[in-house]
């Protein structure tokens, strides 16, 4: 059992017959009135972010979480196919646990979120940075640069890019798995 004073960024927390995980919290005091915490907390299966208060030094159940890294290996009907690197047990995970499916490579290291109790898979989370191919863009206009222009660019593994008028085809970028956006190119 825990209490409010225990909220941190990342927490995961059994509310409403449910499992959640705390996005941002804020402790308010009053001029008048008993204090409260203002959170914002996503919901584990859905990905949905709803907005709640919960009154100051209340109990909370919190939820052991545990992050495995697997790899995966391919996808079929069933959904995405993973390995665990060290007992090379293979699962098989459904789309939408896989937020961002199409950044991911046959190959790559994915952690995934295992509810410790009922050893039940909540999502998938790829690394914040993953390095990627261009397979195909059109060239950059000469003498275009102002206000610092974009253009589309596919990757590997389908997913479309937007990327300086610098990149070229066939060239290795580095992409952030959170916002979809070019970082830099990789050398």
């Amino acid at each position: 059992m825990a209490t409010t004073a225990d909220f941190r960024n990342g927490l995961c927390i059994e509310f409403n017959n449910d499992l959640y995980t705390i996005v941002e919290f804020q402790h308010v005091k009053p001029g008048k009135g008993p204090a409260f915490v203002r959170s914002k907390l996503r919901n584990l299966k859905t990905g949905r972010v709803i907005d709640n208060t919960f009154t100051a030094g209340v109990n909370i159940t919190t939820a052991r979480i545990e992050k495995r890294t697997y790899q995966y290996l391919y996808k079929d009907e069933l959904g995405f196919n993973f390995m665990e690197n060290e007992t090379f047990e293979q699962i098989s995970v459904e789309e939408k646990m896989v937020p961002q499916a199409d950044l991911m490579k046959e190959g790559q290291n994915v952690d995934i979120l295992v509810h410790a109790e009922t050893e039940q898979i909540l999502s998938v989370e790829l690394p914040p940075f993953v390095e990627l191919q261009i397979t195909y863009t059109e060239p950059g206009i000469k003498g275009d640069t102002a206000n610092n222009p974009m253009k589309p660019a596919t990757v590997e593994t389908g997913a479309t890019i937007k990327v300086p008028l610098f990149i070229q085809n066939d060239e290795l970028i580095r992409v952030d798995t959170r916002s979809y956006e070019y970082y830099e190119r990789v050398k």
